[in-house]
């Protein structure tokens, strides 16, 4: 189903992300330096968009298009001694350029052909012709993971510059992106393409596989090295290296792209036998301060963007807290075990702000929640920028902050608060934690809104959780918008994550 969201993105930028023929590399010892090269290259020269593969790819269905996949018999590297194993995507339908793909062996690149005897299909695939070097829309890399003896997925590139993992006994989720630009902006999105992948052949007992990546889109080229290592979580340590066609006022580094449908916040919208419906249920932030913010997601009427001003931040992601099948009660999509993805800068990457941007979706077929570091200060056209960072996919969050975690939030009508009409009450419940040893004896409640005056709240055990339940409540009055803010203090420090809402009619 996700597949629907991300191809719809793909297709969806007006300026078709495309680039001329690159050359290859298989004739010089393969490196970085010659990705970083290319990428000088393109940004040097005009934005040539690619062609797109024949119409009658384009032409598929999604029934079609799902009814021809990869052996995996016919994998790159099957049968050898590498621990990996890379299958293949067909272009056509929402994928409507192929990626040029080469595999590096023994520090030298060989480009990948495309061979359509390699997949296999049902009845329900048109005869439709096969051009020489129609190419790969994309790939994913299999290799052992809790079975010995066998290969399992951990990993997908495909559209756009979009990726995403999954860490042991989990399903995909969300997406991470080699780089946003202007999301949100009146002007609309541009969407850069990973047009170029090289892959090294990990040596046996390798535990980490390289990925090597060329973007390319009208406002920027870019080299990307994926140093990728499956397990409980998958991590993968990123080094990028940005040419700029133009000057970039508004790019998201590190950005995750996600979907927000309904939760305990706001059930009344959709009439679904679930409790709740997403990939992640709130956005992270442990900022250059040392505070550490929980800002639970919301799917919005209008679209609203937030911006968390900051400098050198410790690390952000979007988080899956509700880990209980009881949460989400869905056997297919099985919501309980999709991941988060925790962005940790590596170096400086100076003042700037982390962004959230949510919008409305009635479907969960829809990606609408992104979330990245926008720099402050613009990239200059012609210039050379450089980030590293860290990517991990995993039940929680690698941090070890040493405070309460927010574990839910729920809302709805305050109807014991009689004297306000439009009240709303609110239940915010935190992790079971040694702080909380004596409950809720010595434990002070912040809360405040620069909007409206809130009750002082109330603080009791939860017997079901262990830990503490925080309630309040406020009139929102005739305002289309509230801003609340509540955290646990102890003995002057904070004794839990600041707990940040964005709530609107």
């Amino acid at each position: 189903m996700k597949l629907t969201r991300r191809a719809l993105l793909a297709m969806s930028s007006a300026m078709a992300l495309t680039a001329p023929a690159v050359a290859r590399a298989s004739d010089w010892p393969f490196g970085r330096q010659q990705v970083i090269a290319l990428a000088q290259r393109l940004a040097a020269a005009e934005y040539q968009p690619r062609p797109k593969v024949p119409q009658p790819w384009l032409d598929l269905t999604y029934e079609q298009y799902r009814s021809i996949w990869f052996r995996p018999s016919e994998a790159l590297w099957a049968g050898t001694s590498s621990p990996y194993e890379v299958d293949f995507f067909l272009p056509g339908l929402y994928f409507p350029r192929a990626v040029g793909i080469d595999a590096v062996v023994d520090g030298i690149a060989v480009p990948v052909p495309f061979e359509m005897d390699r997949f296999d299909k049902t009845d329900n695939f048109p005869d439709i012709p096969v051009e020489r070097g129609l190419g790969y829309s994309g790939f994913r890399l299999r290799t052992e993971l809790t079975e010995p003896g066998k290969k399992n997925e951990f990993c997908v590139f495909q559209g756009a510059s979009y990726f995403r993992a999954i860490g042991y006994n989990q399903v995909y989720g969300l997406s991470g992106r080699g780089l946003a630009i202007r999301t949100g902006d009146p002007e609309g999105e541009e969407f850069p393409d990973f047009i170029r992948f090289w892959l090294e052949r990990p040596a046996p007992g390798q535990k980490n596989i390289i990925v090597h990546a060329l973007m390319d889109s009208p406002s920027v080229a870019g080299a990307y090295r994926f140093d990728i290592t499956p397990g409980p979580s998958c991590v993968m340590e990123v080094r990028a290296t940005l040419f700029p066609r133009v000057e970039l006022t508004h790019i998201g580094l590190g950005a995750l792209t996600s979907m927000f449908l309904f939760d305990e916040t706001d059930h009344t919208r959709f009439d679904d036998f679930r409790p709740a419906v997403h990939d992640n249920d709130g956005l992270m932030i442990w900022n250059g301060a040392g505070e550490v913010l929980w800002r639970p997601l919301a799917n919005p009427r209008k679209l609203q963007i937030s911006n968390f001003v900051d400098e050198m931040p410790r690390g952000f992601g979007l988080m899956q807290r509700a880990r209980d099948f009881s949460d989400y009660g869905d056997l297919e999509a099985q919501y309980h075990r999709r991941p988060g993805m925790w962005v940790q800068p590596q170096g400086d990457w100076g003042r700037g702000s982390v962004a959230l941007v949510e919008i409305p979706a009635d479907k969960e077929i829809y990606d609408n929640i992104v979330a990245y570091w926008r720099p402050r200060d613009p990239l200059p056209a012609g210039g050379r920028a450089e980030y590293s960072y860290r990517l991990t996919w995993g039940a929680e969050a690698p941090v070890d902050t040493g405070l309460p975690r927010v574990i839910n939030t729920a809302m709805g009508a305050s109807h014991a608060w009689s004297q306000h009409e439009n009240g709303r009450m609110v239940a915010i419940d935190f992790e079971s934690h040694p702080i909380f040893e004596d409950g809720p004896e010595g434990i002070e409640i912040v809360v405040s809104s620069p909007h409206v005056e809130t009750t002082p709240g109330v603080l009791q055990r939860n017997p079901d959780t262990d830990g503490l339940r925080l309630v309040f409540a406020f009139d929102p009055g005739d305002r289309d918008l509230v801003e609340l803010r509540a955290q646990l203090r102890k003995d002057g420090a904070p004794a839990s994550e600041v707990w940040l809402y964005r709530w609107t009619t």
